[in-house]
């Protein structure tokens, strides 16, 4: 045979082979067959009808189980005994490689891949399809440990807590809505941080937010002293309800970005607000209230507007100096759950609308126990000695009046 011809039959076979889909299916299906029959043999320590006396059983029949490998589902007829001894190693080995397939696709779910590229990408790794919506339903079946982390007992007390909500788009009933996820951080005496609560909501508003702390209490939420959160209405209201002896804070980057409400719209703008920022690194109330006095003398006359409406909200910004000087930048804004937010954001970026209320909180609260493990694989977020050192003096004792603090007043 010359070259040239062998090079055409390699060729044609070559074409065979990507033509017909079915041919490497085939031969997979008889060799892993085949190696199920020798397994029974090797079990039974005889062939099929053969006649001897070492054998160990007898056969009885088969089932039918599919797999999924490369080359496509294949439907195998696993042979049984009538002692029913005989396991087969090609399902143990299947069954590792399944739960890592499946491990590895909730995985890319929660690190905000979307179902379709999930999809796209078991195609070409494994040969099967694994539907957008098998995805989905294999993520269901983290429902039951997201409830067990989302209902937990809070059985410590939380001195400090910090509020906060994020919109997310969801398809309900046909119609898409942004729904508000209403999420809850705490900080213990140990000084750990832990996420409490992540809830949907159809909007922020004080019934929602009531709720929301309601049911924080009646898991076990105790302790609260301070309170840190945007000037949200709903949220200031259901904390004079539900945590009545709580200061509140008034996040001071939120108050900063409202601050631009009263400036002029144009390009550029000077250094009244970095100026104004610098009030919330001084040491002290007492240094604070002096050169925020600076600061409204300077710049009163060309913002009148901005300035007055520091004057009047300023206060409900600067509570935190009733705290140790260690946990005023921490405790000064919302920072650390801005950081949660930013992380939903980028995890939902991909999904955009997603298909239910129900699919979003597990991803939702997902990602919420990710970041908590990470939470407690590191060091303390606060240096709470000072409370135990102070037989945890509480922030009842602490008094403002006259934009002083005063001590047991």
């Amino acid at each position: 045979m010359t070259q040239e011809k062998l090079s055409k039959k390699s060729q044609l076979f070559k074409e065979f082979l990507s033509e017909d889909s079915g041919f490497l299916k085939e031969i997979v299906k008889t060799s892993l067959q085949e190696i199920l029959e020798a397994e029974m043999d090797e079990t039974l320590g005889a062939n099929k009808s053969e006649r001897s006396a070492s054998r160990l059983g007898y056969r009885s029949g088969y089932y039918t189980r599919n797999l999924a490998t490369r080359v496509g589902k294949i439907e195998l007829r696993v042979p049984q005994d009538r002692g029913g001894f005989f396991r087969t190693e090609i399902f143990e080995r299947y069954q590792r490689s399944e739960k890592a397939l499946v491990t590895s696709l909730m995985e890319m779910y929660l690190q905000g891949v979307s179902t379709r590229k999930v999809k796209k990408i078991t195609e070409e790794l494994c040969g099967t399809q694994f539907s957008a919506q098998t995805v989905s339903n294999l993520n269901k079946t983290l429902d039951a440990e997201l409830e067990k982390f989302a209902t937990r007992k809070l059985d410590v007390e939380y001195p400090y807590l910090i509020l906060d909500a994020t919109y997310i788009k969801v398809r309900d009933h046909g119609v898409v809505r942004s729904q508000a996820t209403l999420i809850a951080i705490g900080v213990n005496w140990d000084g750990c941080r832990e996420i409490l609560a992540m809830e949907l909501a159809n909007r922020e508003s004080t019934t929602s937010w009531r709720d929301f702390l309601i049911k924080l209490k009646e898991r076990g939420l105790s302790g609260v002293n301070f309170v840190v959160s945007d000037n949200h209405e709903g949220i200031k209201k259901a904390v004079e309800e539900t945590l009545p002896i709580a200061i509140w804070q008034r996040c001071y980057v939120h108050f900063l970005r409202n601050a631009f409400d009263y400036l002029p719209r144009k390009k550029t703008i000077d250094d009244v607000l970095t100026e104004l920022r610098w009030i919330y690194a001084r040491s002290t109330l007492k240094d604070a209230k002096e050169e925020l006095c600076v600061w409204l003398n300077k710049w009163h006359e060309k913002y009148p507007k901005l300035c007055e409406w520091v004057e009047e909200n300023i206060d409900s910004t600067l509570s935190y100096y009733i705290l140790p000087k260690q946990h005023h930048k921490n405790m000064r804004s919302s920072n650390v759950l801005e950081r949660l937010n930013e992380e939903i954001k980028r995890r939902t970026f991909v999904i955009r609308i997603f298909p239910n209320k129900e699919s979003c909180l597990r991803l939702v609260r997902a990602l919420g126990v990710e970041i908590q493990e990470f939470w407690i694989e590191r060091s303390r977020y606060l240096n709470m000695d000072f409370y135990k050192e102070n037989q945890r003096l509480k922030m009842s004792e602490f008094i403002i009046n006259d934009n002083k603090v005063l001590v047991g007043a």
